[in-house]
């Protein structure tokens, strides 16, 4: 079996990697047209719904994230704030400190919109036992952490 025939192949997985990577950009460039955004504001949007690791999002967090400029952050949130997708609070402790959520009317105008995909995905989910979900993830999770490694000063992947 030559390389261009192993599914498993490096290859194969570049292929499918980009064609889902088109398909989910699609979708997200057709929401961002459908909610009056820009496909920079739908990014913005994915960081904010999948929070911070050590808490919620902030403007710089989301500058350093996109690698955007402070104006084009400030200029995106505003977009996505009068839109009602996201609602900035201040920090108890520290009122400098901006933190912001997605808001409840943007989060059922995704759910609305998304809700295609959702099914999709599970309808996918149920053509694989638990053992394969659970390979699937696994490799879906270090393949995360591939990629968040390259965005790294010096873009060296830690090897296991």
């Amino acid at each position: 079996m030559s390389e261009s025939d192993d599914p498993t192949s490096l290859q194969a997985f570049a292929v499918l990697l980009r064609r889902t990577n088109g398909e989910f950009s699609r979708m997200a460039q057709d929401f961002a047209r459908s909610q009056g955004l820009h496909p920079t504001d739908v990014q913005a949007l994915v960081e904010i719904l999948d929070g911070g690791e050590d808490g919620p999002v902030t403007p710089g967090l989301l500058r350093e994230r996109l690698q955007l400029t402070s104006g084009a952050v400030t200029a995106c949130l505003d977009r996505l704030e009068r839109a009602g997708h996201i609602r900035r609070t201040r920090d108890s402790a520290d009122r400098r400190t901006v933190h912001l959520h997605y808001a409840p009317r943007g989060r059922e105008v995704a759910r609305e919109y998304f809700r295609p995909l959702a099914q999709a995905t599970d309808a996918a989910r149920r053509r694989f036992s638990d053992s394969e979900l659970r390979a699937v993830v696994r490799f879906l999770a270090a393949m995360n952490e591939e990629l968040a490694a390259l965005r790294r000063p010096g873009g060296n992947p830690p090897r296991s």
